[in-house]
């Protein structure tokens, strides 16, 4: 199952390489920092194992929660945002915290990342897929995440709330020198963050499966686990090493 958003950093191209390594054995499976959610759509779902689903951006979980909740005003709502012409509109509105309700933001929010140029929800595509063509599969992901746990906390709170020795985490975080990407509002990550990250997937019982773009600092923190180098297409916005190769590492604790 494919994600229905593209997203900064998304693992559309990375999780063939992320889904083999989590561990049938597991009863808990954890997205720490789940983005577009590739992996978990991707994953088969294993009958009775507990799937947690978290980001820090409230927007973005609100627009899951939507889906989960109340898909069908949710299909309703997106029916009628097809005017190329409202996606400033729409950026100034998603700033007023009270402005809209908990729908017409997950509704909004849908349409700046499907209109944005690489799902950046800051600037407008030209070659944009509207919102109305997923209308009709929001259903099949209200289905796939009907017993998912949608949380919305910072990482290490996460972390503590449900690691136990049969779980696996996998971890998403900004990459290193790309902080930049991220939604400033919810998300300022820095190296005392990744170094505080490093700290806590130390310290847990369970397995971690982690992904990061391949660098010193990266390589330096987890100097004592398995590390893959994998390499992709890169597909960060306004870059000029856009659609040059960009290596990653996916680091585990097993």
């Amino acid at each position: 199952m494919r994600s229905f958003i593209g997203w900064i950093g998304g693992k559309s191209q990375l999780k063939k390489h992320i889904i083999p390594l989590i561990p049938d054995s597991c009863s808990r499976y954890i997205e720490v920092c789940g983005g577009a959610g590739w992996v978990l759509f991707g994953k088969d779902k294993v009958t009775g194992q507990m799937e947690v689903f978290n980001d820090i951006d409230g927007d973005l979980i609100n627009l899951y929660r939507q889906i989960k909740y109340h898909c069908a005003e949710l299909q309703k709502e997106i029916d009628w945002l097809q005017s190329r012409e409202l996606f400033a509109e729409y950026r100034e509105e998603m700033k007023e915290d009270n402005a809209l309700s908990d729908l017409q933001r997950a509704a909004r929010y849908l349409y700046l990342i499907r209109c944005s140029f690489g799902s950046n929800r800051g600037s407008f595509s030209t070659r944009t897929a509207r919102p109305v063509n997923i209308v009709h599969d929001l259903p099949a992901f209200k289905e796939r995440l009907k017993d998912v746990i949608i949380e919305n906390r910072d990482f290490e709170n996460l972390i503590s709330t449900y690691d136990r020795a049969d779980a696996v985490f996998y971890v998403d975080p900004p990459y290193v020198g790309a902080e930049q990407y991220y939604n400033k509002k919810y998300c300022n990550f820095g190296l005392e963050d990744h170094e505080r990250l490093c700290k806590c997937l130390s310290e847990i019982k369970g397995k971690f499966i982690l992904s990061y773009n391949d660098c010193e600092l990266v390589r330096k923190l987890y100097h004592g686990c398995n590390i893959r180098g994998v390499g992709r297409i890169n597909s960060l916005p306004s870059k000029v090493e856009y659609c040059a190769e960009y290596k990653e590492v996916i680091i585990t604790n097993y």
